[in-house]
């Protein structure tokens, strides 16, 4: 026997067909309840996966190493009730293998599960009381008597017909070991469970009534209307396959709620249409069963209308509504909608707070001025994958928020009909031919609904909950990335004590891989193993790019003042950034402000606003002197290393020259001494190449920027272009402004021709000659993906003499360089590969403005994988 309850909505199954098929919702919590013999573990066995089944008999031998063990019965039911709990929430169809005969036991099941908003199943193998005896006498563990099987019968029996009463929706009852023998787990999706319906779509908002309005807004969309014998609209064609997705709130306070109604119930019968309810159509479908319900906010005009339309309309009417479900979720998941909206712990669910939200949202229990309630604000603090498309408050236009939207823009109080198509995500809308009724608040201040709220938190501002704890990114280009707890606190506590307002911290760059260790014996990097591994990458063509001897540097400008207000939230005075690679501003704002004035100029002048469609730009860069930034470090590390190294090794030159001009044997420390005493001089000329270029410090006199890639701008992520374009765009920056910007060199290499690998080799050797830092090499084409995965954005090929900064005057020793020689670089060019793809995206996430905070995961994993425990001279 199989029953079902009926609470109204979301059980997604038909009346069994006889005793062979249990229908039972995937995401559900399944009960099984028989006397201790019937059969429930090896039924469980049989019929679920190993990891579904949480068997209290398993948890009991977990907590005392034996399952037969009734004094670890407590702890064991603890332990049960914990994992189903985890379960649950991940959306896992959960069975729970006990007696449950008793209802205290399966009170506390049933409040799981709706503590989670997942349907309880019960399944009851009631056997005869002989069966379940001689069962017991065969296993050797089974050692209570008669007596407990007869206990546990009686207690089953009393209450079997109760089941449902006790919150079960579904019930299974199996009464012989035929036909828990025949029977099959048929696993059913919940009626919200719509993922397999995908797209095009057009979603509308609260219609209320407006017919008129519907018509022509289907028009806009590319609807052909088909009318019936009397010219009434009742179906709606797409020639290009679109539905309509119909958010609620189809009837009430306007002119015509039986035309929509009918027009919206042809629509869905045809395939033509998807539609949830509204809080208006649940209120409607109670009045038309005779309940007594307040006829007040349009129903009275609605029930008035439908009293002109034959009786079998108003049957139909009432039915097609009681049967829709509270929400649907759609296109592989990634599209919910519901009438009031839906927060990611909800969607996909089912139960009667479920329900409750979709219809009717979330208030403070608080009325405002206008006697209305006070909605809570659940948009601001969505953190759900899906796009969420809603109604229920009236809006003056549809605008995002994180990623949901609301539709209802007040069509019946004088303002628009609203759709947005998906996935395209623009929104099409047509004006209210007049105001059909007069709103209880005027429609422009409901935008501002719940910003008295105290909790209510601005998009721009960074919640803990966002990036705190273990956390997993998923990104585009290379799955999914860790971060681990403590790399979380870390990078929050430099965001909040020491990154640039939030509005700013869009991007950071990835940390750069050093070329593979040279097989030359007196170099540690060199530009042939660069380009032997992006041969084996496939990489064709790489550009090498002069190591600008500055600092990395991040530059987001705006075209105006109005452009950065509209795109980043800016207050006056704020026109964009320039941050460190860590998120620090490089320049107290009026001298900010300045530099990115002289940018914008140049970007303008350059005609780049123009050519890529946008009004802001995120500029890749070096900033030069690198004393703007560190010349702390260069006086008090460097010169005093220099200084004392001057002071001391050649005066001990000078004394163990003499030793040796008297005959003692001192050679070998001589000459060691005379290596430091060289090492140490080549250590100072090399700090000394930054000390020659000086910036007045509160000015910008001195200060130049090397731009040399375009990250972002409106509708371009940066590095899915070649860096070919990249630099082109950057000499015409320099062009334009050639005292505050400077050009980088470069030269296109082919891995896999030995003259051109042999030109930048050259190339390479001439930059360090010259003093510079050594190269970059690049893929030409940008991102790129190789056989086994990602491929590095860049490898950096530094100088000989740059390297003494960074392993000291006496790195180039032979025996230094043999123990160099053995560096890890397998963890610096993991983190530079997941930086990079966290960096990219980031980008995108910016690019397709998407909320702040979902940027803010990918940039904050960024600085929280710098913690990690990496060489820093790598």
């Amino acid at each position: 026997m199989s029953t079902w309850t009926d609470e109204g909505d979301d059980v997604g199954a038909a009346e069994a067909r006889g005793s062979r098929d249990l229908p039972v919702p995937a995401t559900s919590l399944v009960v099984l309840v028989g006397a201790s013999g019937s059969g429930k573990s090896t039924f469980a066995r049989e019929r679920f996966g190993p990891y579904e089944v949480v068997s209290s008999d398993v948890c009991r031998g977990m907590v005392s190493d034996d399952e037969n063990d009734q004094s670890a019965t407590k702890d064991a039911f603890d332990l049960l009730g914990f994992v189903v709990a985890k379960r649950l929430a991940a959306g896992r169809l959960t069975v729970v293998d006990a007696t449950n005969v008793q209802r205290e036991a399966r009170r506390h099941l049933v409040e799981l599960a709706r503590s989670h908003d997942v349907l309880p199943v019960a399944v009851v193998l009631d056997l005869p009381e002989q069966v379940c005896l001689q069962r017991n006498e065969a296993r050797a563990d089974r050692t209570f008597g008669a007596h407990v099987v007869r206990r546990q019968r009686e207690q089953l029996r009393r209450s079997l017909r109760g089941l449902g009463r006790e919150g079960f929706r579904v019930v299974h009852v199996l009464r012989s070991p035929e036909e828990v023998a025949s029977a099959r787990v048929v696993r059913t999706r919940l009626l919200v469970d719509r993922r397999d319906e995908h797209g095009p779509f057009d979603v509308v908002g609260d219609v209320h009534g407006c017919r008129a309005e519907l018509e022509a807004l289907l028009g806009r969309l590319g609807y052909a209307l088909v009318r019936d014998g009397q010219g009434r609209p009742v179906d709606a064609v797409h020639p290009q396959g679109r539905r309509v997705v119909l958010l609620g709130d189809l009837v009430d306070r306007g002119p015509d709620s039986p035309g929509v109604l009918r027009l919206a119930m042809g629509m869905h019968a045809a395939g033509h249409a998807l539609v949830v309810p509204g809080n208006h159509e649940a209120k409607l479908v109670r009045a038309l069963s005779g309940r007594d319900v307040s006829t007040g906010h349009g129903l009275a005009e609605t029930l008035a209308q439908l009293a002109g339309e034959p009786p079998e309309f108003r049957d139909a009417v009432r039915e097609w509504c009681r049967e829709l479900v509270s929400h649907l979720v759609l296109d592989g998941g990634d599209l919910v909608v519901a009438h009031a909206g839906m927060t990611q712990a909800y969607a996909g669910r089912a139960s009667g707070r479920v329900r409750a939200f979709a219809l009717y949202g979330d208030t403070t229990g608080e009325t405002d001025e206008y006697g209305l309630p006070v909605r809570y604000p659940w948009a601001r603090d969505y953190r759900g994958a899906a796009t969420v498309l809603y109604g229920h408050t009236p809006v003056p236009q549809a605008e995002w928020t994180n990623r949901t939207m609301c539709l209802d823009t007040g069509c019946v109080f004088g303002g628009s009909l609203s759709a947005l198509r998906w996935p395209e995500r623009e929104v099409v809308a047509v004006p209210a031919e007049r105001v059909w009724y007069e709103p209880a608040r005027p429609l422009e201040l409901a935008a501002v609904e719940g910003e008295a709220l105290g909790d209510a938190r601005g998009e721009d501002e960074l919640d803990v909950d966002d990036v705190l704890g273990r956390r997993v990114v998923e990104t585009a280009h290379h799955g999914r990335v860790s971060v681990r707890a403590e790399q979380a606190a870390g990078a929050l506590e430099v965001v909040s004590r020491f990154a640039v307002h939030p509005r700013w911290l869009v991007h950071l760059p990835p940390t750069t891989a050093p070329v593979a260790t040279s097989r030359r014996p007196d170099l540690l990097e060199h530009p042939d193993e660069a380009f032997a591994a992006y041969a084996a990458e496939g990489v064709e063509e790489v550009v090498c790019e002069e190591k600008h001897m500055g600092s990395r540097a991040l530059v987001l400008v705006a075209a105006d003042q109005a452009a950065a207000t509209a795109r980043f939230g800016a207050p006056s005075g704020e026109t964009g950034a320039v941050l460190t690679r860590t998120g620090r501003a490089f320049f107290p704002r009026p001298l900010v402000e300045e530099l990115l004035a002289r940018v914008r100029a140049a970007v303008g002048a350059a005609g780049l606003w123009e050519e890529l469609g946008t009004s802001w730009l995120l500029l890749d860069a070096e900033l030069l002197p690198w004393t703007a930034k560190a010349e702390e470090l260069v006086r008090d590390q460097y010169a005093a290393v220099g200084a004392a190294a001057g002071a001391l090794l050649p005066p001990a030159v000078a004394v163990l020259e003499a030793a040796a001009d008297r005959g003692l044997d001192v050679g070998a420390l001589l000459s060691r001494t005379r290596a430091r005493r060289d090492g140490a001089a080549a250590f100072r000329d090399a700090y000394r190449r930054y000390t020659g270029e000086q910036h007045v410090p509160g000015t910008l006199d001195g200060v130049q920027l090397a731009p040399f890639q375009v990250l972002a701008a409106e509708g371009l992520v940066g590095p899915t272009r070649d860096h070919l374009a990249h630099l082109a765009w950057a000499d015409r920056l320099v062009a334009a402004d050639p005292v505050l910007l400077r050009t980088t060199q470069r030269l296109v290499v082919r891995t896999g021709d030995p003259a051109s690998c042999a030109e930048g080799v050259a190339w390479w050797e001439g930059l360090c000659a010259a003093g510079g830092e050594g190269a970059v090499v690049k893929p030409v084409e940008g991102l790129r993906r190789g056989p086994r995965g990602l491929v590095q954005p860049a490898l950096k090929v530094r100088g000989p003499e740059y390297l003494r900064l960074v392993y000291g005057p006496d790195y180039r020793a032979p025996e230094n360089l043999r123990r160099l020689r053995d560096r890890d670089l397998g963890r610096k060019r993991s983190l530079a590969l997941r930086e990079h793809a966290l960096g990219v995206e980031a980008l995108q996430r910016l690019v397709d403005a998407e909320p702040l905070w979902r940027v803010h995961e990918a940039v904050v994993a960024v600085l929280a994988l710098e913690s990690d425990p990496v060489d820093p001279r790598l």
